[in-house]
C-alpha cells in the first residue's frame, strides 16, 4: 500500500492529464519554484536593505523603546525571511549532481513556505512601526491587524476556499465519470 497519499494521488494526476514522467514533474515544479522565488526575493530583499538603513537616519532617535523592538523583531524577520528565500539555491548547489531532486523540490518548498510566512511577518512588523510612529501606537496596532487579517485572507483562506471548490468540482467530475462507466 502507498503512503503517499496526496502527493502519490498528484503525481498519478499529472502522469493522466499531462503525460510527465516523475523527473519531467520535479523538473517543472523546480522552475516554478524558482519563479516564484525570483519574485519573492527582490521584494525580500529590499524590504531588508531598507530596513538595515533606518538605524542610520536622524529621526531614528525618536522612536520609542516598544517602537524599536517592533524595529528589531521586523529585521530579524526580514533577515530570516532573506535566508529562507534564498535558501534554496545554496541546497541546490549542495545537492548537485546527486540525484536529489526530489529531496530538493521538497526541502525548497517547505523553505519557500517559511520564507513566506516570515516575509508576512516582516510586513506586518514595517506597517506596525510606520503606522506607530507616524500616528500613534494605536494606529500601528490597528493598521498591523488590519495586515494580518489581509494577509490572512490572501494567502491562507484563498488557498482554503480554492482547495474546498477544487475538491467539490472534481467529486462531481467523479461521480460523473463513475455513471459514464
Amino acid at each position: 500500500m502507498d503512503t503517499r497519499g496526496p502527493a502519490r494521488d498528484d503525481a498519478n494526476w499529472n502522469f493522466r492529464a499531462r503525460h510527465e514522467t516523475e523527473t519531467q514533474r520535479l523538473d517543472r515544479n523546480w522552475n516554478g519554484l524558482l519563479q516564484e522565488l525570483r519574485v519573492v526575493q527582490t521584494g525580500v530583499q529590499l524590504l531588508t536593505g531598507f530596513l538595515l538603513t533606518l538605524p542610520f537616519q536622524q529621526r531614528f532617535e525618536d522612536l520609542t523603546d516598544s517602537e524599536v523592538a517592533i524595529y528589531l523583531a521586523t529585521v530579524a524577520l526580514s533577515v530570516t525571511s532573506t535566508m529562507l528565500l534564498v535558501a534554496p539555491a545554496g541546497l541546490h548547489r549542495m545537492l548537485f549532481r546527486r540525484h536529489a531532486l526530489p529531496d530538493l523540490v521538497s526541502a525548497s518548498h517547505r523553505l519557500a513556505i517559511c520564507g513566506i510566512a516570515t516575509l508576512a511577518l516582516a510586513l506586518i512588523g514595517v506597517v506596525a512601526l510606520i503606522f506607530s510612529f507616524v500616528i500613534s501606537p494605536t494606529a500601528g496596532a490597528v493598521a498591523a491587524a488590519v495586515a494580518l487579517a489581509m494577509f490572512c485572507g490572501l494567502w491562507g483562506f484563498a488557498a482554503i476556499l480554492q482547495s474546498r471548490h477544487r475538491s467539490t468540482h472534481n467529486k462531481g467530475d467523479a461521480a460523473g465519470k463513475s455513471a459514464d462507466r
